[in-house]
């Protein structure tokens, strides 16, 4: 059994995204049929289809090294080409942070391999994608297992140079092996490496992050700083002969563990190589409760759950899969690891998008099927009351167009306050974004270089980088004061608004501040671990230091500009619900006026009248229809929550 699970959820998933954007396209185009659009409603989609575009599933392999990620990976992903496919054996194999991925941009398969002397540099390797002539291409051809293999092992290479050298690269001496030709040492040829191949999970949007050991995670600030806290799925490899070793238990106290409070990945630990404890003599049922104990054991020395702990064989796993021995295969216990992978990844995935799309966008759908369904009202009660009346019909349309000019002056007028309040809400929108402005990030960045590049001592350099984040810190309270404040003024348009016209429960949507809060507690954690452990802050891990605290700055400018965004953002669409609502109004009373304009013109017959008006409210009824349509189908649940029998999102949850 290989991934088809996975396979069969993930293309599920995509299909499902597919289904939301064609569903958002439609809702576009009926709002320009019923002349329902809007700016703010244009802006609100646009995101909200960028978000389903661009999105994708990572799933990263950390461990020390030998303990089976590239075997792991092999086994779950290429056991199809009958070899390894990624260079798996005892020792040292993935020497640098490998992603695998497809590029639909590329039409040939391909390994691009960053040298190692890019470390050099202060630039990120997210900014050094963007300049592939810096990278080695190879041709990877998909058709040709043994081709590949070669290419693949590229990633294991390594060089020797001098240990003053590689200590300027960033690599703790004491992690690297010496040639024992002086002091000489092999340090990896290659920075970073990414795999661009079509495999149909790679295609379906995922991507496979296969991390080297402790040294590695040690000396790439941006693996932890970034790739890591962005990927869906953390994969703990740890050995089950070994157990959790001190090296295992720093690589998760220093660079995991965190990642489940501060970010959106899930944690989960895998107890590679239970086949060292199979014992024909004591026989299946010893052990088995040897893995059981271990697996106990490891869930409570790294504080999660024991069903967060996988115990399993990918050598044999990988094995029974070439030789097709299902008894292997089911006794390696691969499949648990798959099940783990296509129902809670997925299953988080699939919240994610429904609060950060699909609430949206229904709450909006429903907003202008209600706008509709009171413009249909007005045209029943319109032929209703020209049927009633056999006589003066035309004094009778005369007085139905005076009260629907009365009722959009009305409506014009409280969309002219709800714009008034817009502006005053876009200036407190300007304050928000002055407190947090990029010339005052920037104030605080210079002081920083010029701390760490004139300091003499590990204190001062200490405290600049305290200083730094105490800085921005204090900018977030200036924030947090103004933010209160627009929520305030938020809440209040709301209520009175409500309170005029009910809004079906409309909640005002409030400024958020507490993310942000806690991703910059997160990034100083790391500062404070990183300066804190270092045992040579001031001499050779100098290139390191200056590399980690670029990176670092790198991730909080990236943090400053998505609050200056959201804060910008905010001011814009906050009231766009009430906006919206309110031009709706507008434009099906304008709509109203004028087809009883058309009326007017097209006869002075009630019959005739009354026919222009049925086939008019038909013609709203079927737009109706196609709302309510669209309504179902946005409703639909995700794959695994249609699995687990769940009928529809309630109003409750998208009001």
């Amino acid at each position: 059994m290989s991934m088809e699970r996975l396979d069969r959820q993930v293309d599920a998933y995509v299909t499902w995204k597919r289904d939301l954007i064609r569903e958002i396209t439609r809702y576009r185009s009926w709002l320009a049929h019923n002349r329902l659009s809007s700016e703010g409603v244009e802006a609100r989609l646009e995101r909200a289809l960028r978000v389903l575009r661009t999105d994708h599933i990572t799933l990263a392999f950390v461990g020390e090294y030998s303990r089976g990620k590239t075997e792991l990976i092999n086994s779950l992903f290429f056991s199809n080409y009958g070899q390894r496919i990624l260079p798996s054996r005892a020792g040292r194999t993935t020497m640098c942070p490998t992603e695998l991925l497809f590029d639909p941009r590329s039409e040939r398969s391909y390994i691009r391999l960053l040298p190692i002397e890019s470390r050099l540099q202060d630039t990120s390797i997210a900014q050094l994608k963007r300049t592939p002539r810096l990278w080695l291409n190879l041709p990877l051809d998909p058709h040709d297992p043994e081709s590949m293999a070669e290419a693949f092992a590229q990633v294991a290479l390594t060089k020797t140079m001098p240990v003053e050298q590689a200590i300027q690269l960033g690599f703790d001496p004491a992690g690297l092996e010496s040639t024992g030709s002086g002091d000489m040492v092999l340090v990896p040829a290659w920075r970073h490496a990414m795999v661009n191949f079509d495999h149909p999970l790679l295609r379906q949007g995922l991507r496979i992050l296969d991390t080297p050991g402790l040294n590695a995670l040690g000396s790439e600030p941006e693996l932890t700083l970034s790739m890591l806290p962005n990927a869906q799925a953390i994969i703990f490899l740890l050995s089950a002969d070994t157990g959790v070793t001190a090296s295992d238990m720093q690589i998760w106290q220093q660079h995991i563990r965190q990642l489940d409070e501060d970010t959106q990945s899930s944690l989960f630990a895998v107890l590679n190589k239970i086949d060292v404890l199979w014992d024909d003599v004591a026989g299946e049922a010893f052990a088995q409760k040897a893995i059981e104990d271990i697996r106990e054991t490891t869930a409570q020395q790294l504080g999660i759950d024991c069903a967060d702990v996988l115990p399993l064989s990918a050598k044999q796993a990988l094995m029974a899969k070439i030789r097709g021995d299902q008894a292997l295969l089911e006794r390696s216990q691969l499949a648990q690891l798959e099940q783990l992978l296509s129902q809670r990844i997925l299953a988080q995935k699939e919240r994610l998008l429904e609060d950060q799309v699909v609430l949206q966008v229904l709450a909006l759908v429903q907003n202008s099927q209600h706008a509709l369904k009171l413009r249909l009202e007005k045209v029943i009660e319109q032929r209703d009351v020209l049927a009633s009346h056999q006589e003066g019909s035309g004094q009778m349309l005369l007085e139905l167009t005076a009260r629907t000019r009365h009722d959009h002056n009305r409506h014009h007028k409280r969309l002219l306050d709800l714009k008034t309040n817009q502006r005053l809400l876009q200036r407190q929108g300007e304050l928000l974004r002055a407190a947090i402005r990029a010339e005052r990030l920037e104030e605080h960045l210079t002081r920083l270089r010029r701390s760490l590049t004139g300091s003499l001592t590990t204190l001062g350099i200490n405290l600049a980088i305290l200083h730094f984040f105490r800085s921005v810190e204090q900018d977030l309270g200036v924030l947090e004061q103004e933010a209160e404040r627009a929520n305030k003024m938020v809440s209040a348009i709301y209520r009175r608004h409500s309170e005029e016209n009910p809004l079906n429960g409309i909640d005002p949507p409030l400024f958020q501040l507490l993310p942000y809060q806690r991703e910059l507690r997160s990034l100083q954690g790391k500062a404070d671990q990183f300066r804190l452990q270092l045992k040579t802050l001031l001499t050779e891990q100098r290139t390191l230091t200056r590399r980690f605290f670029s990176t670092l700055v790198q991730e909080v400018i990236g943090m400053h500009q998505r609050l200056r965004q959201d804060a910008e953002q905010w001011a814009g669409d906050a009231l766009t619900p009430l906006l919206q609502f309110s031009l709706e109004h507008k434009q099906q009373l304008e709509a109203h006026i004028l087809q009883l304009k058309n009326l007017a013109r097209e006869s002075q017959q009630n019959s005739k009248r009354g026919q222009l008006l049925t086939r008019y409210s038909g013609e709203l009824e079927l737009q109706l229809a196609q709302a309510a349509e669209m309504l179902r189908a946005l409703r639909r649940p995700a794959p695994l929550r249609r699995q687990g029998k769940v009928v529809s999102l309630t109003k409750a949850q998208i009001s």
